[in-house]
């Protein structure tokens, strides 16, 4: 992959270019927001995914790149309110507020609906997210311009990347707060990447189950010292992805593809536990003919649709929201 021809120049973060948004736009961001929400509580399935084809995922980490000590040196620049105004518009935070609002209300209002789906109904949910997945990963192919052999390596690369991380065996482990933060900081760096589900690798370490219940009974403590530890492995992170998107947005594009593509094998619907039943530990991918209950072809396709056209519609309108 050659920089002059996978270069794709990220949207300015300056104070004189930071895209103005008015109320409909914000409320867009706000849905947008909450859509990857969704996404990031289910254990296979990123908000990274949910952010890259809703068309606000190079806003996302250009803003998350600009935080960083060059902003006392902007506010001393302006002073007083002038300064502030200069950061705030410096690392795009109206646009970051508002999509943590919609990412924190989806976290608040569907956490416990979606943990009661996956416990009870996880082959109806599963299927819904693997149509969601599988028209993701079509829908990005579409967008590589051109395939070079790095960039087919940097595909497999990604693909063999999410498959070897969504075999990796669980962790069981009582979390302590020193723990949870540096748990926070690696699924957060999961949590940006399309493909790789954040909500897994808190599962991979044992602390899925402890976040969750931090959230219903609001354990201010734990949460608290997850955000902490997101936000170091955040600031960490999204400079060099931002520096990548930059100067090799295309072969970038194809490994972040490759992510998404790998983990349909986490998000297969069909699984048993190691004895081929169907409880809590039913992690292992088997043929649909080979379920305890029946494949259910009429809603698992129904389902998989379903996510595929939602999926479409959430491209459409946000390739309609980028050229507005």
């Amino acid at each position: 992959m050659t920089a002059p021809n996978s270069q794709r120049p990220l949207e300015q973060s300056n104070p004189e270019l930071t895209t103005k948004d008015g109320p409909k736009d914000l409320a867009t961001i706000y849905v947008k927001g909450m859509a990857m929400g969704a996404a990031d509580i289910v254990p296979g399935v990123s908000g990274g995914t949910i952010a890259l084809i809703a068309g606000i995922y190079e806003r996302l980490i250009n803003a998350l790149g600009s935080i960083g000590p060059n902003l006392w040196q902007v506010f001393r620049q302006h002073g007083g309110i002038n300064g502030l105004l200069a950061v705030w518009r410096q690392v795009d935070a109206t646009f970051l507020l508002t999509l943590i609002l919609g990412i924190a209300t989806s976290f608040a209002t569907l956490a416990g609906m979606i943990k009661y789906l996956l416990e009870n109904q996880p082959l109806y949910i599963w299927s819904f997210f693997f149509g969601l997945v599988v028209a993701t990963v079509l829908i990005l192919l579409t967008e590589i311009q051109r395939w070079t052999l790095s960039r087919a390596v940097l595909f497999a690369a990604g693909i063999a990347a999410a498959v070897v991380i969504s075999s990796l065996p669980i962790m069981a482990t009582e979390p302590s707060l020193p723990y949870l933060f540096v748990a926070g900081a690696i699924a957060i760096c999961a949590m940006i990447l399309p493909g790789i589900s954040g909500s897994f690798i808190l599962l991979l370490m044992g602390v899925y189950d402890t976040v969750l219940e931090a959230v219903h009974t609001l354990n201010f403590s734990v949460i608290f010292t997850l955000m902490a530890g997101m936000a170091t492995g955040l600031l960490l992170f999204t400079r060099a992805l931002k520096w990548l998107l930059a100067n090799y947005y295309q072969g970038t594009l194809a490994l972040l593809t490759g992510f998404i593509a790998g983990s349909l094998v986490k998000v297969w619907p069909w699984k048993v536990d190691a004895l081929g039943t169907l409880n809590s530990d039913a992690i292992i991918n088997v043929a649909p003919w080979n379920y305890p209950t029946g494949a259910q072809w009429l809603v698992t396709i129904g389902l998989m649709l379903l996510g595929a056209v939602l999926v479409t519609a959430l491209s459409v309108w946000g390739k309609k929201s980028k050229a507005a």
